[in-house]
């Protein structure tokens, strides 16, 4: 998106005019509202063009530069990449390699990524589709802790995959893990501190009786 025009940019008869704390002027001639901003030691900035006439407001166009890039540079931070991982399975799936492949998608999840969870038929077995439907839907009640689906199970080709989304974006599971990251090392540092007060407290006086 291209900068609004400003000030002596503003090249039209008449705006209708925003004073810099929003209070509505009304429609003036652009030299007017060039004077007024000019009074107000602030800029003259076209906030709604194809208006009729074109709105314009006084303001601080540097600050309000600085704080757009701030949001948008929020914005991007907010709208980190979700990351489709895959979690493969075997229709006759062992025990221990089921819990194995919950654990990691738990933890993508927590991550904020989405999970593909796929199973993967062989031979007789793409006869049995409802077998895989109950193994999917066993996965998804037991990750629903991190995760809801939004994709129910589905055939395709010779697998049936479903797609299970993190109840928290990348943004807030990053920040929950730094919150949990920083506890983690204040609680150390409390930690040690304490031992050392324990220690000298326990240390013998050198003092002689």
């Amino acid at each position: 998106m291209s900068d609004p025009r400003t000030n002596e940019r503003i090249r039209v008869p008449e705006v209708r005019l925003v004073g810099p704390g929003g209070e509505q002027i009304g429609v003036v001639a652009i030299q007017v509202a060039l004077r007024l901003a000019q009074e107000a030691d602030l800029d003259l900035v076209e906030v709604a063009p194809n208006s009729k006439p074109p709105v314009v407001k006084i303001m601080d166009y540097g600050k309000f530069k600085y704080e757009a890039a701030q949001k948008a540079k929020e914005a991007r931070r907010n709208q980190a990449n979700t990351v489709l991982k895959e979690v493969r399975f075997r229709l006759k799936i062992d025990a221990h390699d089921y819990e194995t492949k919950r654990k990691r998608a738990e933890g993508f999840l927590k991550a904020g990524d989405k999970v593909k969870a796929m199973i993967l038929f062989r031979g007789r077995e793409q006869s049995r589709p409802d077998q895989g439907v109950r193994l999917l839907k066993k996965f998804a009640e037991d990750v629903a802790e991190f995760g809801t689906v939004e994709s129910n199970p589905t055939i395709d080709g010779r697998n049936m995959v479903m797609v299970i989304g993190p109840h928290k974006n990348k943004s807030e599971a990053k920040a929950e893990q730094n919150a949990v990251r920083a506890a983690s090392k204040q609680a150390a540092r409390d930690a040690r501190t304490e031992k050392s007060q324990v220690d000298g407290a326990a240390a013998p006086s050198d003092s002689a009786e």
